[in-house]
């Protein structure tokens, strides 16, 4: 992996990142110290994104669901005394 000091990394910025993002990682030094390193985010294909309602008319909830429990719930948590 490339080490390339920082006023070199300044100077050639943008040819430095479009190699990091063709897959060419390097790292940023300092006096010799080694401070970053630079590469290419980990991004989805186009066709392998997850689309929000890719299940949709796949599964059904009841007209109910938010009354389910109600009884169990009331008796467990209702407010009247034990």
């Amino acid at each position: 992996m490339e080490t390339v000091n920082i006023h070199e990394a300044k100077t050639h910025l943008s040819r430095l990142v479009e190699r990091a993002a063709q897959g060419e990682p390097f790292v940023i030094a300092k006096a010799g110290k080694a401070l970053v390193k630079v590469m290419a985010l980990a991004t989805p294909e186009a066709g392998h994104m997850r689309r929000t309602g890719f299940l949709t008319g796949e599964i059904s909830v009841p007209d109910d669901f938010d009354r389910m429990g109600a009884d169990d719930i009331e008796r467990l948590f209702g407010g009247g005394t034990p």
